[in-house]
Formats: C-alpha cells, sequence, structure tokens
C-alpha cells in the first residue's frame, strides 16, 4: 500500500505539475489556444467562403504550421449553422461561425458578435476575358506559359501554387490554377490586407475624411502618453507604431495571439507595451495595421454594416471589384491585417488602379500622389516596405507589391505595364514568385 499511495502521489504531482505548466507556458497560454483557433477559423473560412472541402483546407493551409498537434485537433464542420468547432483534448475549444458577406469569425463568447448580420454583396464579381491578339502582339505566348508553368511546378510538389493571373496594360493575358481551382474562388490574403488597409487610407485622404499625418485621432490611444496620442495612421501603415507586437507566426507570439485568441483586437495592439516613440522604429507588426483600420472604420458609419458599405462604395465598387469579403474580429473590428478573401482577378484589379494612377472606369479611387505615398521607404526598413505595401527594387526600380503569408503576392512593375497575382498555401519553401515574374517580364516581345 505504501508504494501504491508513492506511486499515486507522483501521478497526483505530476498532473498538478502539467496543469500548471499548461496554465504558465507560453505553449499552454498561447501556442495551444491559437493551435485551435487558426483551426477553426481557417476551416471555416477556406470552406464557406473560399469553397474548398474541409480536408483539404486543412492538407494545404492548417496542418502544416501545426506540425504533430494538428492530429490531436478535431474540426467539426456545422454546414446548416455554417460554423466550424475545433477541439483539443477536450481542454481547448475555438468557434467560428459564419456570415454571409461577412467571411468567418472567432467568436469567443463575445455578447457583441451579431450571428445575424449580413452583408452580401449587390453584384456578382466580374471577371476579364482573355486578350489572346494583345498577348500573341506583345509577349512571346510560349515563353509566358512556360514562365508560369514553372511556377506551379516545382519538381517537389510543396510549392502548392493556387493562381496565377497576368495583366499587361489593364488586358488579361494568361491565367492558370491549379486542379480544383478556378478563377472563381475567393482565396486568403493574409498580409495581402494590409494593402487594403492603406487603399482605404487614400480613398479616406481624397475625400477629406483623414489626414494620415495628424496626430491625437486614434481614439483608443487616448489617455495612454504623450507617444501614444502622438501616434498617427501614417506611423500605423508604415509599421512604425513603437509597441511590443512582435510577429513571428509561430503560435506563441503576440500577433497570433492576437489574431487567434482575442476578441477585441484593436484594443489588444493598443495596450501593448510601448518601446519607442512612434516614427523611430521600423518593426513588421500586424497590429499596427488592426489598430489603423480600426480608426478608419470608425469614421465610416455608426453601424459595421454601414461601415462595410462605405468601404466597398469607396475602394471596390468603383473598380468593378465584388468579390471580397472583409472579415472582423467578435467586436466587430475589420480585420485590415489579414483576413480579405477575394478572387485572383480582384486582386489583380486592385492593383491595376495603382498602375492607372488611382483611377478606375473613369473614377477616381485615389489622389494622384498616392502611389508616390505608398511606394516612398520607410526609414528603418532597409529599402523593402513602403506603406501598406513592399518594394521589389530587385525586379525593377519601380516595382512594388501586396505580399501575404504562405505565399500570396500582387505585383506591380510599372515599367513593364504588368500586374502579377500569385496566389497559394506554400509552407517552407520558396514560391518561385520572383523567377515567375522575371520569365514574364522576360518574355515581353513589344510595347
Amino acid at each position: 500500500m505504501t508504494i501504491l499511495r508513492w506511486i499515486g502521489g507522483i501521478v497526483v504531482i505530476a498532473i498538478i505539475a502539467g496543469l500548471v505548466w499548461l496554465n504558465t507556458s507560453a505553449t499552454g497560454r498561447i501556442f495551444l489556444p491559437t493551435a485551435t483557433g487558426i483551426t477553426a477559423k481557417q476551416v471555416c473560412s477556406l470552406t464557406f467562403v473560399s469553397g474548398m472541402e474541409p480536408e483539404l483546407a486543412r492538407e494545404l493551409y492548417i496542418d502544416p504550421l501545426l506540425g504533430g498537434p494538428a492530429s490531436l485537433i478535431s474540426a467539426n464542420v456545422d454546414r446548416e449553422d455554417m460554423s466550424v468547432h475545433s477541439r483539443l483534448l477536450g481542454l481547448w475549444h475555438q468557434e467560428a461561425q459564419y456570415r454571409e458577406g461577412m467571411g468567418c469569425t472567432l467568436v469567443h463568447g463575445s455578447r457583441e458578435f451579431d450571428r445575424d448580420l449580413t452583408v452580401a454583396w449587390d453584384e456578382a464579381p466580374q471577371y476579364y476575358e482573355l486578350d489572346a491578339a494583345h498577348r500573341d502582339a506583345t509577349f512571346d505566348s510560349d515563353a509566358l506559359q512556360a514562365a508560369i508553368d514553372g511556377a506551379f511546378d516545382d519538381g517537389f510538389g510543396a510549392r502548392n501554387t493556387l493562381a496565377v493571373v497576368v495583366l499587361h496594360d489593364g488586358r488579361l493575358v494568361a491565367e492558370q490554377y491549379a486542379p480544383g481551382f478556378s478563377r472563381e474562388n475567393r482565396l486568403h490574403s493574409w498580409s495581402m490586407a494590409k494593402s487594403v488597409a492603406a487603399t482605404l487610407a487614400g480613398a479616406m485622404t481624397l475625400r477629406g475624411d483623414l489626414d494620415v499625418y495628424e496626430e491625437g485621432t486614434i481614439e483608443l490611444l487616448d489617455g495612454l502618453g504623450a507617444e501614444a496620442e502622438a501616434t498617427t495612421i501614417d506611423d500605423l501603415l508604415r509599421m512604425t507604431g513603437g509597441r511590443a507586437a512582435h510577429e513571428i507566426n509561430d503560435g506563441t507570439d503576440p500577433n497570433s495571439d492576437m489574431l487567434f485568441t482575442e476578441t477585441d483586437m484593436a484594443r489588444f495592439s493598443a495596450t501593448r507595451e510601448r518601446l519607442f516613440p512612434p516614427g523611430e522604429h521600423w518593426e513588421y507588426q500586424s497590429g499596427d495595421t488592426v489598430l489603423a483600420t480600426w480608426e478608419m472604420q470608425s469614421r465610416l458609419g455608426d453601424t459595421l454594416e454601414d461601415q462595410v458599405r462605405a468601404l466597398r462604395a469607396l475602394i471596390f465598387e468603383p473598380a468593378g471589384i465584388y468579390s471580397p469579403i472583409f472579415e472582423t474580429d467578435a467586436s466587430g473590428t475589420l480585420q485590415g491585417s489579414s483576413y480579405i478573401y477575394a478572387t485572383p482577378h480582384d486582386w489583380a484589379r486592385l492593383m491595376q488602379v495603382y498602375l492607372d494612377d488611382g483611377m478606375a472606369n473613369g473614377t477616381r479611387i485615389l489622389p494622384d500622389n498616392w502611389r508616390d505615398y505608398i511606394t516612398t521607404e520607410t526609414p528603418g526598413s532597409d529599402g523593402i516596405y513602403g506603406s501598406g505595401f513592399w518594394l521589389a527594387p530587385e525586379l525593377s526600380p519601380q516595382a512594388f507589391y501586396m505580399s501575404g503569408f504562405q505565399g500570396q503576392s500582387t505585383l506591380a512593375i510599372p515599367e513593364y505595364d504588368l500586374v502579377i497575382v500569385r496566389m497559394g498555401a506554400t509552407n517552407y519553401v520558396n514560391t518561385g514568385t520572383w523567377t515567375m515574374a522575371r520569365a514574364i517580364m522576360a518574355a515581353q516581345t513589344a510595347e
């Protein structure tokens, strides 16, 4: 009996120690909750917004990020309720709810979350028609096709390119999709959403609703000290907000915590520890863009539905863009750092606005100097980041692009009148996007 008591005591101590560790370690406090969060959220969005089968969504986008714990996480898809529940060992549970026109949101039990809100698009998505005559007059067509084929075939089957779209002079000259995908799939932006946030800032500037350089205008920073209150929208869009919200996407960093466990992401970002005065230190972090989006959103209307419709009317509808689903957190903040789903054609359309100096269909959407603004190098970024957009001088002096996790890219190469969209689910290997872009540039034969 003494031995049994001794063994029992060890077991009890081990259990207590395990529970203490789970509640105090980064693994227990952040990784396991974020693992169930990303599973529920991504399965929901990729199923109900992108139109993928849940098993494929996990195989491509989710499980490679989670490693071993992925096999312990279940994801129950309720197609009637249009929700997903993920669970891990019966200890961690997350719920994501789909709403028409709003996509999926991790609910976290929030009382603020309105399950009945829908904001459907009034128009169906539009698609370019292939301009074969323009392609053949401007490109070596075989070389163009070979460039695109190379983006899909890396020889190892790990690249997972899902879509490539190429515009020249605003005309569709090439498109290609992975088996089972088409131009109709709304694909995940990840951080290409940050470029949409910068575009919204431009449209609001044009309308006179925003001055990106004005201090003291971000309400969530009121009362947090003089440096916090001096933060501008420009600081946030350029990732120089100065707060401790670093981003390494390992499931334990503040960004993972924000995206997959927080009900109010903007407030989480606003209240992070301040490390630097605003504008003095560049560090890539999604929390800055979330906070900027919250402030801009608050000026677009009194209700979330009003704000969504106003945003669409400002930057999407004038350009003939009708597919984007701009998701929110449970508090209703548009998730401007990471969560927009749109067709590859519409990602191309949005970038074409920049090549057309802020114009689309005869309507000015952005100030005529806005491309200069978003491509002006942010000090401290080593020449690679502007405002919501990345710079690509290695491709050409004027090249810039939207970029998102797992290999999302929408490139603009003004000297070649090119827009190149590459979307996929690439994990831990090179996407081949730059190689493809160089080959497309080389395939161009005439202006």
